[in-house]
């Protein structure tokens, strides 16, 4: 094989794309090396640029697709290959499933030492687009130049999404192919409605401007809620940008508003204003056994699952691994908003929810009592400090656990204690199999690791979700 070299780039023509990587890329070997390339599949034979290499690996990007691979497809999103989301839109939806299937056997043999003869089938999404509940879209007074583009001095800036590695940056977007419309009508409502009334972007860089984000909700019961994100109280501005939404948009049920004045785009902390409608919108989830619908209230700091379709089918996987029979103390810990609490409480004698963010657990309180639930407890607190001896003493000890952490997994302590108490189950729900990985190591030297269930929640992504149910050992 020739490698042509430049000044600082090395060109390697004709390379074979071999396999699915880390962050969405794809992997081409050269000489040993691994090359993360983004935007092409496997089995695609391309030109290949080499623009940085690292220790053990190298970046690169095709130049040219040579052979196109029988896994291609076209990506039904016009900005595919500028923005950084969906980068496997190209590949096509049965084998994107494979490799997160893979993704997730790899992470769990690998770090955690885990037999995955239990593994079933990965449960794909039925809707591969338009199936996000929820979008946020950031003003800056910087957009992001293509290839060969000159930046319009009068141009306000561009509201979209951030662009890859670029923090200043954004990608004007026209069309996103994730949210039903009226999502992307909206977004573009306001970006004109700013444009005519000279509105200013914000600059993150030198702290000014007006605009920050936008973030659009929805429902499967077609409610649907806007939250305006602006760096200054200047109503003059916001209200009249509002009053054009509310007369524009019949559909939205909660039109709300946050100052932020901040240097982040972080609101969890800020005060959250109502400008029309109601504060909350109304999420439905069929129940696990026969009744009514459970009902869940979303607020603009509220956690939901983004697939409501699929966070369905997670959570039946979870009651299915859980085996209740209708007299077991549960524990769900990161509970959020009590979704997973909610959906067990029909099948068991009482459920105890801890979660760190105390607006969260006070939804989850008020969810329980409109679902008609008398047996959901649910405590705020810091998860290492809460699930303590004393707390299990006045609770209960648990017969199930159910536990859902962030990404970056369970604390050691929380760990720890759970091996302590020793649970008859625990079900294990993951969006980062590899710290999952990690946390079933440490939880395996008690517990037998039974079946495996990946689900894909995010299609065109590389991101998966796991449930994998451990049972007592000698139990």
């Amino acid at each position: 094989m020739k490698l042509r070299k430049t000044k600082q780039e090395t060109i390697i023509p004709d390379v074979t794309v071999s396999d699915a990587g880390a962050e969405g890329k794809a992997i081409v070997r050269v000489d040993g090396m691994v090359v993360f390339v983004p935007f092409v599949v496997p089995g695609d034979v391309i030109d290949l640029l080499i623009y940085k290499k690292k220790k053990n690996y190298a970046e690169g990007r095709a130049i040219t697709i040579k052979q196109a691979s029988p896994l291609r497809v076209e990506p039904a999103c016009p900005h595919f290959g500028i923005c950084g989301g969906c980068k496997w839109q190209t590949l096509k939806y049965e084998a994107q499933l494979q490799f997160k299937q893979q993704q997730v056997k790899d992470n769990l043999e690998r770090l955690g030492h885990i037999d995955t003869s239990g593994m079933q089938p990965i449960c794909g999404s039925e809707k591969i687009y338009y199936y996000r509940n929820k979008l946020e879209f950031t003003f800056s007074t910087k957009r992001w130049l293509n290839d060969g583009e000159v930046r319009n001095e009068n141009e306000q800036g561009a509201l979209g999404f951030h662009a890859p590695t670029v923090f200043d940056k954004v990608i004007p977007i026209e069309h996103c192919a994730l949210q039903r419309d009226p999502s992307n009508i909206i977004r573009n409502t306001v970006r004109q409605y700013a444009e005519e009334h000279n509105l200013p972007y914000y600059d993150i860089r030198n702290h000014t401007g007006f605009l920050r984000n936008i973030v659009i909700r929805n429902t499967s019961t077609n409610e649907w809620m806007v939250t305006v994100i602006v760096a200054e109280d200047r109503p003059e501005w916001l209200f009249p940008l509002l009053e054009h939404l509310k007369a524009g948009f019949p559909d939205i049920t909660s039109l709300q508003y946050i100052i932020n004045s901040k240097f982040n785009d972080s609101y969890g902390d800020l005060d959250v204003v109502t400008f029309s409608g109601k504060s909350y919108i109304t999420e439905q989830m069929p129940r696990h056994r026969d009744g009514d619908p459970l009902q869940f209230r979303i607020n603009p700091k509220s956690f939901y699952q983004t697939n409501s379709e699929q966070a369905y089918r997670l959570y039946s996987f979870v009651a299915d691994f859980a085996e209740l029979k209708g007299d077991e103390t549960v524990y769900d810990l990161y509970t959020g908003t009590g979704t997973i609490a909610q959906f067990l409480a029909d099948s068991c004698k009482k459920v105890v929810g801890i979660e760190y963010v105390e607006e969260a657990i006070a939804d989850a309180r008020l969810n329980a009592e409109t679902n008609g639930f008398d047996n959901c407890t649910f405590v705020a607190g810091d998860m290492a400090k809460v699930f303590t001896d004393e707390f299990i003493s006045r609770h209960g000890k648990p017969d199930v656990v159910i536990t859902d952490p962030p990404r970056a997994g369970m604390h050691e302590k929380v760990v720890e204690q759970l091996l302590k108490i020793e649970a008859g189950r625990i079900v294990y729900v993951s969006c980062n199999p590899a710290t999952q990985a990690r946390d079933l190591e440490m939880l395996h030297t008690k517990y037998d690791i039974g079946r495996i269930q990946p689900v894909d929640m995010f299609p065109h992504t590389q991101h998966v979700e796991n449930v994998v149910l451990l049972t007592l050992r000698n139990s």
